[in-house]
């Protein structure tokens, strides 16, 4: 990957988030990219969060938290500032868990969000 500059830090990893975050990127069909958080219309609230490893575009703010790059694009950006993207191994209701100080309104299935 090319060299990160930090534009901003968007979203913020908890030490769990990257941790799963850097086994996951471990794997070789993953080798090279980052982790990307993005946001698309959808989902049951207006609003859906996204996931992905990806590679750098123009335009990203990328940030390295806890050893892990973090992508995010400018229209992203806007509905992101100030999110915390945290992790949990607990066997019910685990996984990675999005804390968004800007959606209004949340599903209870936790991906989608009213801005």
């Amino acid at each position: 990957m090319s060299e990160i500059i930090t534009a901003e830090l968007v979203v913020s990893l908890t030490r769990s988030a990257a941790e799963e975050t850097k086994v996951l990127l471990a794997k070789p069909e993953n080798a090279g990219k980052a982790l990307r958080i993005f946001v698309e219309q959808g989902g049951c609230s207006g609003m859906q969060y996204n996931m992905i490893f990806d590679e750098k575009r123009d335009g990203d703010s990328a940030a390295e938290q806890h050893g892990v790059t973090v992508l995010v694009d400018p229209f992203s950006a806007t509905y992101l500032r100030g999110t915390v993207v945290d992790f949990s191994a607990a066997l019910t209701g685990g996984g990675f868990k999005i804390t968004n100080p800007n959606a209004r309104q949340s599903c209870g299935c936790g991906k989608s969000f009213e801005a």
